[in-house]
């Protein structure tokens, strides 16, 4: 984790030397309406300080990420916007569609008729399956 990468736009934006159209800032986070937002009133909770992803962020600052992100929600909620629901949304590294590689996460309102879509193979797995699975991120946790 670095203070700034001069490469990157979110720490551009948060340096107050790109344009952004600012909803929250603090001393650890800066939220800002996304450019190429999915609904009107797309949020973005970006860290001040330089990490691609979840790997790179320590837990305190991506606890503080995700309850801005919390509080945006329910603002959301009260905001005047058309929102009957909402997402909240994280894609960590490229496989995950993560566009920016800056930690950030996405907050936006959610109603019938708009035309964001996660679509997958919800296929139902069998329960050895999801034992072993649950074993390998046991294993995981114990790796941190």
């Amino acid at each position: 984790m670095t203070d700034q990468q001069d490469d990157c736009v979110f720490c551009a934006i948060v340096a107050g030397d790109a344009e952004a159209s600012v909803v929250h800032a603090d001393d650890r986070v800066v939220a800002f309406m996304d450019l190429g937002a999915v609904t009107p009133g797309h949020v973005l909770v970006v860290p001040r300080l330089h990490a691609v992803g979840l790997e790179d962020l320590d837990e305190d600052t991506s606890t503080h990420v995700w309850r801005t992100g919390h509080r945006l929600g329910r603002a959301l909620r009260r905001s005047g916007l058309r929102c009957e629901g909402v997402n909240v949304f994280l894609a960590d590294g490229e496989a995950a569609f993560q566009e920016v590689f800056h930690f950030h996460l996405h907050v936006f309102p959610r109603f019938r008729g708009d035309t964001f879509r996660i679509d997958a193979d919800w296929a139902t797995r069998d329960r050895s399956l999801l034992d072993a699975d649950a074993g390998l991120v046991r294993r995981g946790l114990a790796a941190l």
